[in-house]
């Protein structure tokens, strides 16, 4: 029976790996990956998963799936080893995905215990811990390329660490269903504005 250490979603794993989640499922089905069923997470992963979904997808443009393969039981044989040798020309540096993986893996922990979800504060909409702000609406801005400092300008109560925890959170916990509305938010939509699109003409409004 095998251990799981720590068990991430799919959703998680593809946040932590910086793979897509699509992706993530398919290495399941094809079994790149083991698929551990959780009765909390559904399909489960561990750390070890996400080292090789980060290595299978980061050298395929490199190395063929039987390659890859070999290259997993290589590391299987030599767990500690800091780089493995894929081929003539090719070395993994297997140290340093561990550690880019850790890293992720610590925001990613950090990033829960600072957002969640208050009934009856912003429509029972992740907020920071301790604000009103949605999570979902920094990880947007950051996504349209606001600075960290401009989102902290624009929202004080915020830390720049919040800001940064931001998308890595909304990677792990992706939207299901349509978006909710304004109203649905608490929020009051107090004007409205039609703009022209195209050559589309405005309908003239009588006296």
């Amino acid at each position: 029976m095998v251990t799981v250490s720590h068990a991430y979603t799919p959703a998680e794993a593809a946040a932590v790996s910086e793979i897509a989640i699509k992706s993530v499922h398919n290495a399941i089905d094809k079994r790149i990956v083991a698929n551990r069923p959780s009765s909390t997470k559904g399909r489960a992963l561990t750390e070890e998963d996400l080292l090789r979904l980060k290595l299978w997808y980061g050298v395929g443009s490199i190395l063929s799936a039987e390659r890859r393969k070999r290259l997993f039981d290589t590391i299987d044989e030599n767990p500690g080893a800091d780089t493995v040798r894929a081929n003539d020309y090719l070395i993994i540096d297997v140290a340093r995905a561990r550690e880019q993986l850790a890293a992720r893996a610590e925001a990613l922990r950090e990033a829960e215990k600072l957002i969640q979800s208050v009934k009856g504060v912003v429509g029972g909409e992740p907020v920071f811990k301790g604000t009103r702000v949605p999570e979902r609406t920094i990880a947007a801005m950051k996504a349209q390329g606001a600075s960290t400092e401009e989102i902290v300008e624009g929202y004080p109560s915020l830390t720049g660490r919040m800001v940064e925890l931001a998308n890595i959170w909304t990677a792990a916990h992706p939207v299901r269903g349509r978006p909710r509305k304004l109203s649905e938010l608490g929020f009051k939509v107090k004007s409205q504005k039609r703009l022209r699109l195209g050559n589309e003409r405005l309908p003239q409004l009588s006296d």
